[in-house]
C-alpha cells in the first residue's frame, strides 16, 4: 500500500512539473506571438464563425471579414447577418434583417469575446498551458490552453491553435459554460492593410431606413 501511494504521489510531482514546463512554453510562443502581431498597423483576416451545441443540436457557421487596429481598440466585423463597428470609444452593432444599429459605449471590461480579440485574448487575464503539437498538411500549430483568472466569465477555457512558422493564430475554440462551443478559424491574415480611419465608425448615411438606437 505505501509503495502504491508512493508511485501516486510520484506520478501527481512529475504531472505538475510537466505543467510548469509547458506553461513557460505556453508564455514564450504567445510572446513570439504578441511581439509580432503589435508590429503591424491594420490586420484584415477573413475567417468563419461556428456556434456549435451537440446537446441542443445546434451548429451554425458565418463567413466572416474583419478590420482590427489593435493599437487604437479599433475594429470592423462583416458577418452574414451583422456588422460590427469600433473607433475605439463607441461600439456600433448593425442588425442587417432588422435595419436597426445600436451604439453602445465600449466596455473594455466586458464578459463578451467579439472577433477583434481573437490575436490578443491572451494578453490578460488569463493561465495558459502548452499542450502540444499538430499537424495539418505541411503546417505545424502549437496549442495552448487558456483558463480565465476570472471565475465569474461566462467561458472556462479558450484553445489556440497556432502556426508555429508565422507565429499566427490559426483558431480559436471558447467553451462556454452553457454548452456553446464557438470557433474562429482565420482563413486569410493581410497584415498592414490600407484602409481609411471611417472605416471603424457606423455611417447611417450609407443606410438609408437604418433605425439608430442610441443605449449610451
Amino acid at each position: 500500500m505505501k509503495k502504491r501511494i508512493w508511485l501516486c504521489l510520484v506520478a501527481i510531482a512529475t504531472t505538475f512539473a510537466g505543467y510548469a514546463q509547458t506553461d513557460a512554453k505556453a508564455k514564450a510562443i504567445l510572446a513570439g506571438v504578441s511581439k509580432k502581431y503589435h508590429t503591424y498597423d491594420i490586420v484584415k483576416t477573413d475567417f468563419t464563425f461556428t456556434l456549435d451545441n451537440q446537446q441542443a443540436n445546434v451548429k451554425e457557421t458565418q463567413q466572416g471579414t474583419l478590420y482590427v487596429k489593435a493599437k487604437a481598440n479599433k475594429y470592423k466585423v462583416s458577418m452574414t447577418n451583422q456588422e460590427l463597428y469600433s473607433d475605439g470609444k463607441s461600439q456600433w452593432t448593425y442588425l442587417k434583417e432588422d435595419k436597426e444599429v445600436q451604439v453602445t459605449d465600449v466596455d473594455p471590461s466586458g464578459d463578451a469575446l467579439n472577433p477583434a480579440q481573437i490575436f490578443t485574448v491572451y494578453e490578460k487575464g488569463f493561465k495558459y498551458l502548452y499542450t502540444g503539437e499538430s499537424k495539418l498538411g505541411s503546417k505545424v500549430y502549437q496549442m495552448i490552453d487558456l483558463t480565465p483568472l476570472d471565475a465569474k466569465k461566462s467561458y472556462y477555457k479558450i484553445r489556440l491553435k497556432i502556426d508555429k512558422v508565422a507565429k499566427q493564430i490559426a483558431n480559436v475554440l471558447i467553451f462556454d459554460k452553457n454548452g456553446n462551443r464557438y470557433t474562429y478559424n482565420v482563413k486569410t491574415f493581410l497584415p498592414n492593410a490600407k484602409v481609411p480611419e471611417t472605416t471603424f465608425a457606423f455611417d447611417p448615411k450609407k443606410y438609408p431606413g437604418v433605425e439608430v438606437v442610441d443605449l449610451r
